[in-house]
């Protein structure tokens, strides 16, 4: 990791950061809970360890394997409906409050990043840069 995104990280982590990643650890927990849920909660863990740390990370579409094709699409769906637009609409509130200073854009930014990826996360794996 760049000591460019060390920095944007801890900045992240400490101006609302720690909290999202809360928000989507609490999802994966939930879908755990259900244990139908496994494969939903697999996908949450995955993009709370990238919504506590997104700098010097990107996110890539899965083209084959656990949640691709037609059940990934099925999964998706469902996670839409049970808690997916709830982390969006988080992460979209955020980044307005971010989007007002111009040293608050890059977060904001990436906060809407988070927020697509809260609407349809099944199928998608993090990556470094």
């Amino acid at each position: 990791m760049s000591a460019m995104s060390l920095l944007l990280n801890v900045l992240w982590i400490v101006f609302g950061g720690l909290e999202m990643a809360i928000g989507w650890l609490f999802a994966a927990v939930i879908m755990a809970i259900t244990i139908i849920g496994l494969p939903w909660a697999r996908a949450a863990l995955t993009i709370a360890l990238y919504t506590l740390l997104p700098f010097g990370h990107t996110v890539v579409e899965r083209p084959t394997g656990p949640g691709a094709g037609p059940l990934g699409f099925l999964g998706n769906l469902i996670w839409l409906v049970l808690a997916g637009w709830w982390l969006a609409l988080g992460h979209i509130v955020v980044a307005l409050f971010f989007a007002i200073t111009i040293i608050g854009l890059p977060f904001a930014w990436a906060h809407l990043k988070l927020a697509g990826l809260a609407l349809w996360p099944v199928g998608k794996d993090v990556v470094s840069r």
